[in-house]
């Protein structure tokens, strides 16, 4: 089923999911005008309508007819680089859910989910999206905040006092805003090498949050069995 996008503030998201029980749920909780969606059963028709339309977000169904929905998900993020990509799996798989996030994919939910936290992680992507990019050498997120020419960071208005190594794991989570960020991740971008390593990340983390933490809300979250993201807690 597919809504035509109503406004410029309507969120367009993209169902994928072979369930028509669980198509009509989202549909119905994602209603217009907050939202428009389109729902397709396979993987095929994600890419086709992906490659023919604009989406915020794409709630995807891992286990897609004849398809392992971690094949396309580069296809996705390619076909809809702004996108954020939600896996949905009826089974709490844990290498399916590394697979995916490294695949390209945000976040995972398993099913049966509460439509509220779908909700949630939509907008939070368009909180998000709304933050003014109009310095390239300036990345926000939250009340947070990095001049990357200047080599200089703040939180709330309040200067870190950060380290080289800090900078760029702080620089990098902040580029990925939202999004979970696995060890191999970290450690590929930040020290330059895809293995080993995860008690440096742990160590250089756990420096970081007392900085940027300290006496404020949690922005740094530790994600059990996936990694790290910089996400405004929820509630």
């Amino acid at each position: 089923m597919s809504s035509d996008r109503r406004g410029t503030d309507s969120v367009a998201v993209l169902i994928v999911d072979d369930d028509d029980g669980i198509c009509a749920l989202l549909e119905t909780v994602l209603a217009p005008p907050a939202y428009v969606t389109t729902s397709v059963g396979t993987a095929a028709d994600a890419l086709r309508v992906a490659r023919a339309q604009e989406f915020d977000a794409v709630l995807l169904d891992r286990f897609l007819p004849e398809t392992d929905a971690v094949q396309i998900v580069a296809a996705l993020r390619a076909a809809l680089p702004g996108a954020a990509i939600v896996m949905l799996s009826a089974i709490d798989d844990l290498d399916g859910r590394v697979a995916g996030l490294r695949a390209g994919a945000e976040d995972f939910l398993t099913k049966p989910f509460h439509v509220s936290e779908v909700i949630a992680r939509i907008e939070a992507v368009q909180r998000r999206a709304r933050v003014p990019a109009a310095n390239p050498d300036t990345l926000r997120y939250s009340d947070v905040e990095m001049d990357l020419a200047g080599r200089r960071a703040w939180r709330a208005g309040s200067s870190l006092a950060l380290t080289p190594t800090e900078f760029r794991l702080l620089q990098f989570l902040l580029e990925n805003g939202g999004r979970v960020l696995s060890r191999g991740q970290l450690l590929e971008q930040v020290w330059g090498y895809d293995f080993g390593g995860g008690e440096v990340v742990e160590k250089a983390v756990s420096t970081l949050r007392k900085k940027v933490d300290a006496g404020r809300a949690p922005l740094i979250q530790t994600v059990r069995g996936f990694g790290y993201c910089l996400r405004e807690e929820e509630g």
